[in-house]
């Protein structure tokens, strides 16, 4: 992810941030970010608090083979390091809405993207001199905050 995916409008006042080739699930990343996309900012960060406390579980629509059901999600988990990861670029988006002057209470997330970074080569060695393939994925996360108006 060479910048931002996403480009204002002249005239709109928003607040970007982004996380670049950060070592969690992209699978996962979808999930969460398809969960507090829309969201006021506040209950967006609530969301991500209580899935780093295990009080709340994420529903996962789209990577979701034999992916237990939780109390009223349905097929759910709650994956604690991309939580904290997201709530940390989404506490930057919320510092950079500051700086520009918009009013954090009327903020939105507007829009949550994410895209596969490049893959970290690692191996396990095995017996007999052997080894296996064990690598880490990478994932980009883009945040962007926007005032909500009195039409929406």
């Amino acid at each position: 992810m060479r910048g931002y995916t996403y480009t204002a409008e002249p005239d709109a006042t928003v607040a970007r941030a982004r996380g670049v080739e950060i070592p969690i699930s992209p699978k996962k990343t979808y999930e969460v970010l398809n969960a507090i996309r829309g969201l006021p900012l506040t209950k967006a960060r609530t969301l991500l608090e209580d899935v780093i406390e295990l009080k709340r579980a994420i529903p996962f629509r789209r990577y979701n083979q034999e992916t237990a059901h939780k109390r009223s999600v349905g097929p759910g988990r709650y994956p604690k390091k991309v939580a904290k990861s997201v709530l940390s670029i989404l506490q930057n988006a919320e510092a950079n809405a500051e700086f520009e002057g918009m009013d954090t209470e009327t903020l939105y997330v507007k829009v949550a993207a994410s895209s596969r970074g490049r893959i970290r080569r690692g191996n396990m060695p095995r017996a007999h001199g052997h080894a296996t393939a064990w690598n880490e994925q990478t994932t980009s996360i883009e945040i962007v905050l926007s005032e909500r108006g009195e039409k929406a």
